[in-house]
């Protein structure tokens, strides 16, 4: 009787061990804490393209990637706007159907 008993101790334990890590994995600090990672390395590509477009004789290449990356940086931006406006008529449009 007594080794029954352990075994469901034991494998409420494991289940509370488990339901700790799941908690740990969504918390703040587990997502912090991997940002900070993957951010180190990260700052290589930085000196990468400073070194590769400085000086004076790289100024349209370096116009060039600064447009570039004002391009690449838009397109997210107005995908998100774009969402949200058809997701405000959604509702808009839903909230008109239930006033009439």
């Amino acid at each position: 009787m007594l080794k029954m008993e352990n075994r469901l101790k034991n494998k409420e334990n494991r289940k509370a061990n488990r339901s700790r890590f799941v908690n740990f994995l969504s918390t703040k600090y587990f997502y912090i804490l991997v940002s900070i990672l993957f951010s180190l390395s990260a700052n290589a590509q930085c000196a990468m393209c400073r070194a590769a477009l400085g000086g004076d004789s790289n100024v349209k290449k370096a116009e060039a990637v600064n447009n570039g990356i004002v391009y690449l940086m838009v397109i997210p931006y107005l995908l998100v706007a774009v969402i949200g406006v058809l997701i405000y008529r959604m509702y808009q449009s839903k909230k008109k159907k239930t006033d009439n």
